[in-house]
């Protein structure tokens, strides 16, 4: 009988494990069930933006990270990173600034809710390199990396989609959805377009369309992850069953998530996909229609989210090495059946 192919493919599970830790612990769990004889196993963890991408793409360019101090919403600084590839050419404050009617500039730290009160963005202060009908010299060009399915307004806008995931009250997404309308109707004069469908005008809460007001190119995540990462190449290479993780498994999933894009990719060649998540949500069974062929859940017992968070490595290994004994006892029946 020939060796199984595995190849493991997670993404992160937030506040506990990055993506590379994530596969380190599903191998585990599989390594309890078979040996290096009966299976093949390959680690390849995919990063859906977030904390853990800048430093997996600097390591996989051969780039440096750099600390760098930054003002949060409250303007209290905050540590963080930056990473260099090739050269390093930072550039001075970006000094676009948010209007009212009275023509003062919105409180950063009334939140995005003060958006209902814009009225017009200004971009006359912004560094000249940033405009290219200003630039006296090389215009810069900026790239982001995003999930290009995440609009900024409407029904499927990025207030009503995510703001009920990140605890926001029905009314507090009525006066975010408000906002967002509002950015988009006083960007239009600024684009010289309606951005309020623009593909990743929504994606990290909004901060595409403010992008676009710089003049990024917004760039489906999976491209990028294919170019840095050779996501597609892995993937070609003929696997069996392919493991991916995230911390919650809902009908946003295959809405360009890297989980969701591993599982379609996958599904193309031949593999059967298997997720192990933190939570099920609602829609979940949505997903057996978009590449993954079963998922689980890899909690054991009723636990609170500071339990879980604490506890997710040894969780997912547990969970890990359960699911590879049910895949176990399938292959078993079907070698006893010869089938």
């Amino acid at each position: 009988m020939k060796p199984l192919r595995i190849l493991i493919a997670p993404s992160g599970f937030k506040e506990s494990l990055e993506p590379d830790e994530a596969a380190a612990c599903i191998e585990k769990g599989i390594r309890r069930v078979l040996d290096n004889a009966t299976s093949i196993v390959r680690r390849m963890p995919v990063h859906d933006g977030g904390e853990g991408f800048c430093n997996a793409l600097v390591a996989a360019k051969g780039g440096e990270i750099r600390p760098i101090t930054v003002l949060g919403p409250h303007k209290t600084p905050i540590p963080s990173h930056y990473g260099v590839i090739g050269e390093d050419r930072r550039t001075a404050a970006l000094g676009a600034r948010l209007l009212d009617d009275n023509d003062r500039e919105l409180p950063t730290a009334a939140g995005g809710g003060s958006l209902i009160h814009l009225r017009s963005i200004c971009l006359d202060g912004l560094h000249p390199r940033l405009l290219d009908s200003r630039s006296g010299g090389q215009a810069i060009e900026m790239e982001a990396v995003c999930n290009i399915n995440n609009i900024l307004c409407g029904s499927n806008g990025v207030a009503r989609v995510y703001g009920p995931q990140k605890g926001a009250t029905p009314a507090q997404v009525h006066v975010l959805s408000r906002a967002m309308d509002n950015l988009a109707r006083a960007a239009t004069p600024v684009l010289g377009y309606d951005m309020s469908s623009a593909p990743g005008g929504g994606a990290s809460g909004g901060l595409g369309a403010g992008l676009l007001l710089l003049g990024a190119r917004l760039r489906p995540r999976v491209a990028a992850i294919d170019e840095y990462f050779q996501l597609q190449q892995t993937l070609d290479s003929g696997w069996d069953i392919v493991f991916t993780a995230e911390g919650a498994l809902d009908s946003q999933s295959t809405k360009g998530k890297m989980t969701g894009e591993v599982a379609r990719k996958a599904r193309a060649q031949g593999a059967y996909v298997i997720a192990l998540v933190g939570t099920i949500s609602t829609g979940a069974n949505s997903v057996y229609e978009d590449g993954f062929s079963a998922f689980s859940s890899i909690l054991d017992s009723p636990l609170s989210l500071d339990d879980a968070i604490q506890q997710t490595a040894s969780l997912l290994t547990s969970a890990a090495e359960r699911t590879m004994r049910v895949v176990q006892v399938g292959l078993s029946l079907r070698s006893r059946d010869g089938l």
